[in-house]
């Protein structure tokens, strides 16, 4: 296994980078490694025959996966994840099952639900085992979380931060909550003329009213006078509506409002 040695000595020091949170060097390694199994040709089972060769490979992919989700990178996780995808599904007859797959399985899901990728969260659900749906803690989790937002129990969706499968859930967790924050702050001015401050915070679930005023700043038509803030008469909004969201798929505006209180 000479030709392995790069490799593999690269990977003694991904292992390192990790164990001491080094999560830049990490990814810096990672990238040279990725580029030293690709010369030998068996990143992905492009060409690789042996099992060890196979797990090499799966774990780096997996260092690379959690790792990007330590330096919130939502984009490379998704490029680790479908790298990763051959050796969790193609490769399930030959290999022995990772400890991880399933955690990181999971945050997949998480990953499209806090995009409002829904067709692909579901296109996702039908390769696993329906058994997991319920009896994995990690799979679990995000399909409660859709089915919350379905339902309109946003609240239990807020809720669902003190009960995370491990702390890599919380990244894109916050993802979502910020993605629902955003909807229902959509919804306001649709739902009403004025709010005072307290209130709209409240319903946003914003933490503070200091969060709330960062919420608020994305709306400049928005103007919060004396702790009230009034939105634009509702002539005033665009007529034409953005695509069916993340909310709008399962309620009205005012119902969605009604039922966060």
């Amino acid at each position: 296994f000479a030709i392995m040695d790069p490799a593999l000595k690269t990977f003694e020091k991904v292992k390192q980078s990790w164990k001491a949170a080094k999560y830049d060097e990490c990814v810096s390694l990672l990238a040279d490694m990725k580029i030293a199994l690709t010369r030998i040709g068996f990143l992905q089972g492009t060409g690789a025959t042996s099992t060890k060769e196979l797990l090499l490979a799966r774990e780096a992919l997996e260092y690379g996966a959690r790792c990007s989700v330590k330096v919130a990178d939502p984009a490379a996780f998704e490029r680790y994840l479908a790298q990763l995808k051959p050796y969790y599904f193609d490769f399930k007859d030959k290999l022995p099952e990772s400890v991880y797959m399933h955690e990181l399985l999971g945050l997949n899901l998480l990953c499209l639900l806090s995009q409002n990728r829904i067709g692909e969260f579901h296109t996702e659900l039908e390769r696993l085992d329906p058994a997991l749906l319920h009896d994995n803690h990690y799979i679990r989790h995000p399909v409660a979380l859709e089915q919350y937002i379905m339902e309109g129990a946003y609240n239990k969706v807020f809720l669902s931060r003190a009960y995370i499968p491990t702390e890599n859930y919380a990244f894109f967790v916050e993802i979502l909550l910020d993605t629902i924050r955003k909807e229902i702050a959509d919804c306001f001015q649709n739902a009403y003329t004025t709010l005072t401050v307290a209130d709209a915070a409240k319903l946003a679930y914003c933490d503070n009213e200091k969060a709330f005023a960062a919420l608020a700043a994305q709306y400049p038509e928005w103007r919060i006078e004396g702790g009230t803030v009034h939105f634009p008469p509702k002539e005033a909004v665009k007529a034409e509506l953005a695509a069916p969201t993340l909310i709008e798929n399962s309620l009205g505006y005012a119902l969605q409002l009604e039922r966060i209180v």
